[in-house]
């Protein structure tokens, strides 16, 4: 049915009735405006945005810089189909990524979002196998847990149960080793050879599968949402790539999370001076003003793929100049303020002060990450690691309380998706010091209320 009324201006929010959904019939309120780390919604209520959206917003909101870009590109041109225009924003975008990409990374194909930036990796690497004569190789190995995408094809990679189980008759299900969860380990490997082991996993799967199958290997530089900013010990990272090698398998990096700077480096990979093969960018490259993704690539690959047929893949808004000349002064500002500085000095500060938290709420299992990407598992016993019962729905309840004092989280399942409870904190790039306590004091009170909860309902194991 239609209808030609539309709502009184004086309704908004949960006062008007939604024509909108997303994943639940549940409401927030109505945002007004937003400037920095801060947001407001039209009832005047604060917000900071610890989060940054969903790991998007680097620069925080509202900067002029990047407005002031975007508008000067919207007198020029709003949009030009990239088989019928090149131009320079997209131009001048690609040029700089691929100037900051490690190693040979030096071609880029733009997309709107980190799913697209993944299914473009997977079919980039599937014709590359193709044009260089290898047609068996389609198998792609990933993690779990792990999350890659919402498309079928980054679904097919995804270690994420809830997600992944309702799709999975329409997916051609690929191979998945253990993410390397040495927090939960209890033995008395060092870090050095428990990278070895987690890593070796891979080399395991490889030959399970056939090694003249496997295509490509996939993994986050540091977890996203389905580990809750999970770190590798620094030898894993050099060993997948000796794998790899070694089996002529390409070693793709999703850094939609990771990368434009939220680890403190451009490119997480840099951390470990480690050079994939092909490289999936999103979020923060236009730091959430508008949606922009990228896929860097070398040459040794995009060039036999272009020169045996051309790269059957793309989308109608790549390198849309609107959002290439948002990611452009994404740049100037992370360069302008030295962010990825402050990215590294403020996570490092950031990161201390929870571990203090940790010290005063015995629920608070672990507490990890890198940069301004951090994060906080809960569990019912921090001897045990055991998590506390999935019916409590905790991290949910933590971001839910947090949220009504004026504290955005994020938050998700750990383990698996139907265990284990993790909240990420990362807040945009810009945060100084003098705002973490607008953090740290209501996730301090958000951690008290959900204790007591837990407590009289029996979800946790320690006093």
């Amino acid at each position: 049915m239609t209808s030609n009324m539309t709502p009184e201006k004086t309704t908004t929010g949960h006062n008007r009735e939604s024509r909108l959904f997303y994943q639940s019939r549940s409401r927030r309120p109505l945002i007004d405006h937003a400037r920095g780390v801060y947001m407001w919604d039209v009832d005047g209520k604060r917000y900071i945005d610890a989060s940054s959206g969903a790991m998007a917003s680097n620069l925080g909101h509202s900067d002029p810089r990047v407005i002031a870009a975007m508008q000067e590109q919207m007198q020029k041109a709003t949009f030009a189909y990239r088989l019928h225009f090149e131009n320079d924003a997209a131009e001048n975008l690609a040029w700089r990524l691929a100037e900051r990409a490690p190693g040979d990374l030096e071609r880029v194909f733009f997309v709107s979002g980190g799913s697209e930036a993944v299914e473009s990796c997977l079919k980039l690497a599937r014709q590359y196998a193709l044009a260089i004569g290898e047609a068996q190789r389609f198998k792609v190995i990933s993690r779990f847990p792990s999350y890659h995408g919402a498309t079928l094809g980054a679904l097919a990679i995804t270690g994420y149960t809830p997600m992944h189980a309702p799709f999975a008759p329409m997916m051609v299900d690929q191979p998945k080793i253990p993410a390397p969860t040495c927090y939960l380990d209890r033995d008395d490997l060092s870090d050095h050879d428990r990278g070895l082991k987690y890593a070796n996993m891979l080399e395991a799967e490889i030959l399970r599968q056939g090694p003249e199958t496997v295509l490509a290997f996939i993994m986050e530089p540091v977890g996203g949402a389905a580990t809750g900013a999970l770190v590798a010990p620094d030898r894993y990272y050099s060993r997948i790539r000796e794998i790899c090698d070694q089996y002529g398998i390409l070693l793709i990096y999703d850094e939609v999370m990771t990368g434009a700077g939220r680890t403190g480096t451009y490119f997480a990979a840099e951390h470990w001076n480690i050079v994939p093969d092909i490289l999936a960018v999103s979020k923060g490259l236009a730091a959430g003003y508008v949606p922009l993704g990228a896929m860097i690539a070398p040459d040794r690959i995009v060039g036999p793929v272009l020169d045996h047929g051309g790269f059957i893949h793309g989308y109608t808004y790549a390198g849309n100049p609107i959002a290439c000349a948002a990611g452009n002064a994404v740049l100037d500002v992370i360069e302008q303020d030295d962010l990825l500085a402050n990215a590294t000095q403020a996570g490092a500060a950031l990161k201390a002060a929870l571990h203090k938290l940790m010290a005063q709420h015995a629920m608070i299992g672990d507490v990890r990450g890198l940069g301004l990407m951090l994060a906080i598992e809960l569990v019912a016993n921090r001897d045990t690691m055991e998590p506390i019962a999935p019916r409590h729905m905790a991290a949910a309840r933590l971001v839910d309380i947090a949220y009504d004092k004026g504290l955005i989280i994020y938050w998700r399942r750990t383990r698996g998706g139907y265990r284990g409870d993790h909240v990420m904190i990362c807040p945009p790039l810009t945060i100084t010091p003098d705002q973490f306590n607008d953090i740290l004091i209501p996730l301090n009170e958000a951690l008290t209320e959900l204790a007591e909860e837990l407590k009289q309902a029996g979800g946790l194991d320690h006093g």
